[in-house]
């Protein structure tokens, strides 16, 4: 497919944070953009906002007319169930019908790719990469699956000749790219709905890892079983991030590379997970040929990303941070970090479980991971993409918590139940809709400083 010759982009299932990013390119490149997705969003009223047409109605009649020609390319989430009667309409029809993982991998095939890969990570890696690119001068376009704070965007950038990309697992949805340059932050097991075992989903990173012909090029955790380039903090590896302290909330570090030692280096997203993927994003910067001054300074101006510990109030009586953490490795690492910024304080943890599958396949890793926090408040389980699954519900996981001070609060209670309790710092944790709530979270703890 040559998409020079597309003129319309059709999206369904638009709000998706990766969908957007390519509503994003497609509209800057000068393609005219539209699509559905199944509710509004922040995601969908700033696309709105930049002038993209969308509705949410599962119906044709509502595709523009102008759509109805050939060189029309739609793509479509894999969420999407196969009754969607535009999805159908279209491939029906003949129209050229791709998964965004499809399209991402022929926009990269012609550029020097960068391909992010892991379990955890993938978001805030690509994001730090991105960002040390386009600072430094690079023709890089970088396709985020997070807003990233320095550019309000999941879209970095809108170079030609290099790509950043985030290889999803997801549907082995990363195997369609074409890395010159990758990383694999994490192996853990997830999407067992998709894969079934973890070493099923092992094979499939192994595949993509194939994908590297050279293996000075992929870079990898020590404790994974790849061929790569070893990364780690304050252990023997090539890349090697050492003498690390906290100097005013931030991350100072040395991090020595196979010709140098790179001293003084400034980071300031907190937990040793982020201080880790700031690490791989540095290694493939630094392979790829950036300059040690550049690096640094992009390292400092590093903002973060929308919902990954991102701060909505820090006050010295009051913490409030966002967290898309799904997965129990996620929220041991939020822990972790709140814990070494806040030691002594009472932490309230608000979390909304997301996949009715996922909250099958880990219940005792959430239930562990939860426990560690002073305070839980759990939500009904987001269903997303699922139908409900007997006997999988918040109810049975917080049965299983050896914490005792939880409860489940519904939806609706949930601003009043935060605004009675006397926790100073507090984190919202989960990839649901929870995050559609932290401006309300927001003003109501305003209220109370």
């Amino acid at each position: 497919m040559n998409l020079n010759q597309i003129q319309n982009v059709y999206f369904i299932g638009i709000g998706g944070i990766g969908m957007s990013a390519l509503a994003r390119y497609f509209k800057f490149i000068g393609k005219q953009v539209s699509g559905y997705d199944k509710t509004p969003s922040m995601l969908t009223n700033e696309l709105i906002e930049s002038g993209i047409d969308i509705h949410f109605e599962d119906d044709i009649n509502l595709i523009p007319k102008d759509y109805y020609v050939e060189n029309t390319l739609v793509i479509f989430t894999p969420a999407v169930p196969k009754t969607h009667s535009e999805w159908n309409f279209f491939i029906e029809r003949h129209y050229e019908v791709k998964k965004r993982a499809e399209v991402l991998g022929i926009i990269t095939k012609d550029t020097f790719c960068f391909a992010v890969a892991g379990t955890h990570g993938k978001t805030t890696t690509s994001s730090i990469l991105g960002h040390i690119l386009f600072q430094s001068g690079a023709d890089v376009t970088a396709f985020i699956g997070g807003i990233v704070e320095n550019y309000n965007s999941n879209l970095i950038g809108s170079g030609k000749t290099v790509t950043v990309v985030e290889a999803d697992e997801f549907d082995r949805s990363f195997l369609h790219l074409h890395p010159d340059i990758a990383c694999v932050t994490s192996m853990d097991a997830d999407h067992l709905d998709i894969y079934g075992t973890s070493d099923a989903i092992e094979a499939s990173f192994r595949e993509f890892a194939s994908k590297v012909e050279d293996k000075n090029k992929l870079f990898i955790t020590n404790e994974l079983p790849l061929d790569g380039v070893q990364c780690a903090v304050n252990e023997e590896a090539v890349y090697k991030a050492f003498n690390v302290r906290i100097e005013d909330g931030a991350y100072v570090f040395d991090v020595q590379t196979p010709s140098e030692i790179m001293k003084d280096l400034r980071f300031g997203l907190p937990g040793k997970h982020n201080l880790m993927n700031g690490l791989m994003a540095l290694a493939m910067a630094k392979t790829y040929g950036i300059e040690t001054d550049s690096i640094a300074k992009a390292l400092t101006s590093f903002n973060g990303i929308r919902r990954r510990f991102s701060y909505q109030i820090k006050t010295e009586n009051l913490v409030y941070i966002d967290d898309y953490a799904h997965h129990p490795t996620e929220i041991n690492a939020v822990h972790q970090a709140v814990r070494e910024l806040y030691p002594g304080r009472k932490v309230l943890a608000i979390f909304q479980p997301h996949l009715f599958s996922r909250t099958r396949d880990f219940v005792d890793g959430f239930a562990a991971s939860l426990s560690q926090f002073d305070e839980v408040f759990l939500m009904d389980i987001y269903p997303a993409r699922e139908l409900p699954m007997e006997g999988v519900t918040s109810e049975w996981l917080l049965g299983k918590m050896t914490n005792s001070n939880k409860k489940i609060v519904a939806k609706e209670d949930l601003l009043a139940e935060i605004k009675a309790n006397d926790a100073s710092i507090i984190v919202t944790i989960g990839a649901g809709d929870l995050g559609e709530m932290v401006p309300s979270i927001k003003k109501i703890l305003n209220e109370n400083i």
